[in-house]
């Protein structure tokens, strides 16, 4: 199934702060009509490359995120937001002068400060990879139920990876070129986070955690993902651990 790729609009060129050029962001996005166009635009303004992937959405995200700035992939049925990433990422790579790859919420959840600040970290430090992480930060705005949730998917990540995180399913992160060339997801649904870790451990890459803050709003938490969710995300890690060992 191949997707089809719309450039953004030649008039939507926003004033862009100098050293960003070296950036992709990848924003997946399914339904998200309501809000896709204010997350383009405010990452536009600091960030020139932004590509929206839209996963067989069945409103006008596309649209809305082209107006906005952004170019658009469009998966032409709903393939998960794993397989969003994978084509992002494997878009953006295509991109000349793309050094670094932004991974990026499309519902609002996501620090544009965050976001800029790990890419700051990773070219300071040379690191292939920097993990945005709610755990280092404040935990006030976090639902208790997500909470427990999130714990449990960290004490799995680090007992099958050996990774030294604190937060497992966090869609903010930053891969330098070398690292986002080297990831290959298999697992296409909410699972991919998880299948990014471990990748990220088996590949023997550089990385940091830096502390984000999530935004929790309304909005957010109805998109989110459904405590039930959990064990079809652990039944995917396991069959990915044993295809891994074999």
């Amino acid at each position: 199934m191949v997707p089809t790729a719309t450039p953004r609009p030649r008039d939507a060129e926003p004033v862009v702060v100098p050293g960003n050029h070296d950036t992709c962001v990848v924003v997946p996005m399914y339904d998200e009509a309501g809000v896709i166009a204010s997350v383009v635009a405010e990452l536009r303004g600091r960030f020139d490359r932004v590509v929206c992937v839209d996963d067989g959405s069945r409103d006008a995200s596309a649209t809305l995120a082209a107006a906005a700035g952004a170019d658009v992939v469009r998966h032409p049925v709903n393939l998960g937001q794993g397989a969003a990433l994978e084509t992002g990422i494997r878009y953006a790579l295509a991109q000349p002068g793309v050094d670094y790859v932004v991974t990026y919420d499309a519902d609002g959840q996501h620090s544009l400060a965050d976001a800029e600040a790990m890419v700051r970290l990773a070219r300071a430090e040379g690191l292939q990879v920097v993990l945005g992480s709610r755990f280092l930060a404040t935990l006030s705005d976090v639902p208790a139920g997500r909470r427990r949730l999130l714990r449990a998917a960290v004490r799995f990540t680090r007992s099958t990876t050996g990774l030294d995180v604190t937060d497992a399913h966090n869609g903010l992160r930053v891969l330098r070129r070398d690292a986002a060339a080297g990831l290959r997801l298999r697992l296409h649904g909410m699972s991919h986070a998880s299948e990014i870790l471990g990748q990220v451990a088996r590949g023997g890459y550089s990385y940091a955690e830096h502390p984000v803050t999530i935004r929790y709003t309304d909005y957010s938490r109805a998109k989110g993902q459904r405590g039930w969710n959990a064990l079809n995300i652990v039944f995917d890690l396991v069959v990915d651990r044993l295809r891994a060992a074999a």
